[in-house]
């Protein structure tokens, strides 16, 4: 059950509306997700984590389908339902296959394995592998 009522584009202030309205042109869509609509009853985070989320998702380095992939390995180790949720939809969106999304379920599987084994036996870091 959510703590805080999401707010409708139609309660919003000007200044949320603001937000909503860059949220649906840089989407191309007609609508904003609950996550917004929530954070939509503190302006000042909703603006700043909107202005991450563009920056940091947008094409760089790593392509798009590539950071929602990871989004959703975090959002699963995390064991974040909605950003499993909205992530996973934004990877299909961006093209992550079935086989794919398998796979990274797979591997997720096992990272969460072999750390905590790492972790329990307390395995020192090889010096190979620490930087340099």
């Amino acid at each position: 059950m959510s703590l805080q009522t999401p707010i409708e584009y139609d309660q919003a202030t000007p200044e949320v509306r603001a937000v909503y309205d860059d949220i649906m042109a840089t989407r191309n869509t007609d609508w904003v997700n609950n996550f917004w609509k929530v954070l939509a009853h503190h302006p000042d985070t909703l603006r700043r984590l909107w202005s991450n989320i563009k920056q940091v998702m947008a094409h760089g380095a790593l392509d798009p389908l590539t950071k929602e992939l990871i989004y959703v390995s975090v959002s699963i180790s995390n064991n974040c339902d909605y950003c499993m949720a909205s992530h996973t939809a934004g990877a299909r969106a961006k093209g992550m296959t079935e086989a794919q999304y398998a796979e990274l379920l797979a591997v997720v599987g096992l990272a969460h394995e072999t750390n905590r084994l790492a972790v329990a036996y307390r395995v020192p870091v090889d010096e190979r592998f620490k930087p340099v």
